[in-house]
């Protein structure tokens, strides 16, 4: 039986030289992460930090994750800091966000535990496995896919924001699934985040390579649809799907429920599965 850890106590990162004009200096987890990340632009917030929550805590030495489409880092990181057996890499393929992951990981002191690969779902696998990343060689994928198709949506003033937002041309969610079944052990798991109006896209991209999935939506406030899903799916598997009751994120006004505030300032789990 696998046992769960409890999140670990962490010291407050070192803060080097202050930012640059272009990056903000924002704690996650109640301060016990610091991380860089653009001032202007897409910018990793709730989602980022459910989505680290999601991954599973377990006492395995071999246990390792992959950040696809990591950005600066703020998933992978952030179960980096939670769980301290798991070796994450993440890969991006923006320089400008992958220097800054680089950045992130060695102002956190978390060298010995993360790295960070320049790449992406359409790199050649030759080239991925140069970079260390072998077919079948992880115990968990997580991700936050972009969910507008190439051509759709409006055009954002910054690229990186609309990188992130769009699939690359002559990509689809497909090809994220597929890239995740190829990178993960047998029984790993595949952890998204993604619009709750996808959800269709989503499980159908991962049937006949997933099974045992599990939905959670993500209600913005109580009696509101959720605007948000986490789905967890294990390679190989055939067992149907669970539907989680949801996690309702916001009490009065704009406060966080007590759940959510768990997670994002305490570093809590969040449980996707029964």
């Amino acid at each position: 039986m696998k046992k769960t850890l409890e999140p670990r106590p962490i010291a407050s990162p070192a803060r080097d030289e202050p930012p640059s004009a272009g990056l903000s200096d924002d704690a996650f987890l109640g301060g016990r992460l610091q991380l860089l990340q653009p001032r202007h632009g897409y910018r990793a917030g709730i989602d980022a930090v459910l989505l680290a929550a999601a991954v599973e805590a377990t006492d395995a030495a071999t246990a390792n994750l992959l950040d696809l489409g990591a950005g600066v880092g703020t998933v992978g990181l952030c179960a980096a800091r939670r769980i301290a057996s798991l070796r994450v890499t993440l890969i991006e393929r923006e320089p400008e966000l992958c220097d800054n992951a680089a950045k992130n990981i060695q102002r956190n002191g978390l060298q010995a535990q993360v790295r960070c690969v320049r790449g992406a779902v359409g790199t050649p696998f030759g080239q991925l496995a140069a970079a260390g990343l072998a077919d079948e060689s992880f115990t968990h994928v997580v991700a936050n896919p972009p969910f507008m198709a190439p051509g759709t949506g409006t055009n954002s003033k910054s690229r990186l924001k609309a990188a992130s937002h769009g699939l690359q041309d002559g990509q689809s969610f497909d090809d994220w699934a597929r890239f995740a079944a190829r990178m993960l052990r047998p029984d790993g798991s595949v952890i998204l985040i993604h619009k709750a109006d996808t959800l269709f896209e989503v499980l159908s991209s991962l049937d006949g390579r997933f099974g045992a999935a599990t939905v959670l939506p993500l209600h913005p406030r109580a009696g509101e649809p959720a605007n948000r899903i986490i789905i967890k799916a294990i390679k190989g598997r055939r067992t149907r799907l669970t539907l989680m009751p949801g996690l309702t994120l916001h009490g009065e006004g704009n406060s966080f429920t007590p759940r959510l505030d768990s997670i994002l300032r305490h570093a809590a789990p969040l449980k996707t599965t029964q």
